[in-house]
């Protein structure tokens, strides 16, 4: 067996849950369905399940329940077992013939107990699991019999393992750091106690239930996966969400027994995305698959895959209408060994050899299966590699054979031709000129620099800017720039800015998703001028907040490097810079990466030199898109949590 990592891990936990659905109903919530799309893939279970029907069903209160021939159920769940979950398990329940429940929650018995309010030196006394056991009768009191068997159990299905080095919590994609803003909101929650100055003031005594609820769930997951690593984690912040979050899991109650016996060592280093949002929203990242994800439409119920039209394979013609009549093809290949090898390729190499590596991998499955491929060398174009693809359309033994190769070439395809692509050339090329600029001018110029792009609808072409895409321009502008002087010549810039983006926002016929959001409102008939400049004073409140993030830092003032003679000024992500800083053994212990854990021992810079690889997870794969819902119309401080 190989060495544990993030992708063992989840499968151990898959494992577990196997076991139990042989000849069940399985009910699966979002982010475990993510878990198990990255980690052993929907077939996985369905061979478990067993039978000719298929057993998956979506976790929801209008799921369908289970008719008399289907006596058992299976409920994985991402989330605490409480409020609005435990409502729609009773209502499945309740309207079905089940004899036999299992419910699997990814939150350990000790984040239940703290759910429940039950004080830490309490729960330290209890025997068993009494959250679980009660959940249990319950169970069978709604499956009408008392006698019928139900089990509830935990399994840390937190990761999905997206490669052997890489791996996202989707039950997280919303947590997201706080913001100066959100200092007054907390301030004006706790009148009766001491003021907080600023982020970084702010611990986990200061925040609300909920988000503390959520980060509870959260280092509870990463407690079970340094324990399935075998290591004593030393924990490190960058940031001050970082901050609460490492210091609960250094000061996680359940994980000192386990630290006591591990063999091994590691340093765990969290960092604040809001400390440098200028690569999420920037297109300056020479890799394919970031393009894939940016342009391509997601995934139902997924925060990392996106769908790919598979109608090119069939007989159907190409057309919006047979486009959902073929089940999409996706990036995730985890029971295809030869695909999943071209995908960490394709994570790890430059856009056009990327390209290259697609076309290699279509014309050797091509070669094997002995159809008749025509070589060509030269540059691989999106023509080229479709009449590779199209050779398999009529082989259906080369087709099931290679079926993961070709969603990933047909992804390929897709993304090349997409018009936004076209569109990314022109988002870098003025991310260029604005880098530029800074270094040479005030942020007042900069802003002016942006305004003749502001285009209200009726004056807009497709080589235009969206009003979405607007926002990604100036979240780029403010996080790059980083602090600046405020004087009169930006107040009145941004006061132009500000009008110019209220009136497109007034004039869009149809207001997307995000727009409907961010306003408030669902239909543009009731978007008035003046509640869309309410939207963009609000708008640049968090603007400047995200300026000033790194205000806080001594060493990682700045991700802008400014050009000279030689060099133009470019952008140096803060993620290099705290890597480079972490392993350049010259450099004394940085200032700005606290070590949470408590003792003596500083870890950080031999912790490192353990690791052949480092592992990298991330609450979700970000592209420029999600950074406004995520900055502008996502409540950091009061996350869902369902009760």
């Amino acid at each position: 067996m190989s060495a544990p990592g993030v992708l063992s891990f989840t499968q151990q936990g898959w494992e577990q849950v196997l076991a139990k659905v042989k000849w069940a109903l399985v009910y699966l919530d979002a982010a475990c369905a993510e878990s198990l799309h990255w980690g052993c893939g929907s077939t996985r279970l369905l061979e478990a399940v067993g039978g000719p029907a298929c057993h998956l069903r979506e976790f929801e209160p209008a799921a369908v329940g289970g008719g008399a021939e289907q006596p058992k159920a299976v409920f994985v769940l991402s989330c605490l077992l409480k409020g609005r979950t435990v409502e729609t398990l009773r209502d499945i329940i309740c309207r079905s013939h089940f004899q036999y429940c299992v419910v699997v929650t990814a939150v350990n018995h000790a984040i239940h107990l703290t759910a429940n309010h039950v004080p830490a030196a309490a729960a330290a006394e209890l025997e068993g699991q009494p959250v679980f056991e009660q959940l249990e009768e319950k169970l069978c009191e709604w499956m009408g019999n008392m006698n019928y068997t139900a089990e509830v159990l935990h399994v840390p299905l937190l990761l999905a393992p997206v490669a052997p080095h890489l791996a996202l919590t989707p039950a997280f994609a919303s947590l997201f750091p706080l913001l100066p803003q959100d200092v007054h909101l907390l301030n004006s929650a706790r009148p009766d106690k001491r003021r907080l100055g600023s982020l970084s003031e702010v611990d986990a005594t200061a925040l609300p239930p909920e988000l503390l609820l959520q980060i509870r769930c959260l280092v509870s997951g990463l407690s079970s996966l340094c324990e399935h690593l075998g290591v004593r984690e030393e924990c490190f912040a960058v940031g001050s969400l970082s901050r609460i979050i490492a210091a609960d899991l250094a000061n996680y109650g359940p994980a000192k027994n386990r630290r006591k016996t591990a063999t091994g060592r590691a340093s765990v280093v969290f960092v604040d995305r809001t400390l440098d949002l200028t690569g999420a929203v920037g297109h300056h990242g020479d890799n394919l698959v970031e393009k894939i994800i940016s342009v391509l439409p997601q995934l139902p119920g997924h925060t990392n895959d996106v769908m790919v039209n598979m109608v090119e394979l069939t007989a159907l013609q190409n057309e919006e209408k047979n486009q959902s009549m073929v089940a999409p093809g996706c990036l995730a290949q985890s029971n295809d060994p030869a695909a999943r090898a071209l995908w960490e390729a394709l994570l790890s190499t430059k856009h056009k050899e990327a390209v290259m590596e697609v076309r290699r991998h279509l014309v050797e499955a091509a070669s094997r299966e002995n159809l008749p491929i025509k070589m060509s060398m030269g540059r691989a174009t999106p023509g080229q590699l479709m009449s590779y693809i199209q050779l398999f359309k009529n082989n259906v033994k080369a087709l099931v054979n290679h079926c993961g190769l070709l969603q990933l070439g047909l992804a390929t395809v897709q993304t090349l031709k997409h018009l936004q692509t076209a569109k990314w050339d022109n988002f870098l090329a003025f991310e260029r000129l604005l880098l530029q600029s800074i270094g040479e001018s005030t942020m007042s110029v900069v802003l002016n620099q942006l305004l003749p792009m502001i285009k209200p609808l009726d004056q807009r072409t497709n080589d235009d800017y969206s009003p979405e895409e607007l926002l990604i321009l100036l979240i780029y502008i403010y996080s790059v720039s980083g602090e600046f002087t405020v004087d009169k010549n930006l107040g009145e810039a941004e006061e132009k800015v500000k009008k110019a983006l209220a009136q497109v926002f007034c004039e869009e016929s149809e207001l997307s998703p995000l727009l409907q959001k961010i306003t408030g409102c669902d239909s543009p008939i009731k978007l008035t001028f003046h509640k869309c400049k309410i939207t963009t004073d609000e708008l640049f409140a968090s603007l400047r907040d995200i300026a000033g993030a790194r205000n806080l830092m001594k060493q990682f003032k700045s991700v802008y490097v400014p050009g000279n003679h030689t060099h133009q000024a470019s952008y140096k992500p803060l993620l290099k810079q705290v890597v480079e800083e972490i392993f350049n053994p010259e450099r004394p212990d940085p200032v700005d990466i606290e070590h949470m854990s408590s003792g003596l021992t500083d870890l950080l810079k031999t912790g490192f030199s353990m690791f052949m690889k480092v592992i990298v997870l991330s609450t979700r794969l970000l592209k420029p898109l999600n950074i406004p819902e995520l900055l502008f119309a996502t409540d950091r401080l009061h996350p869902d949590l369902g009760f």
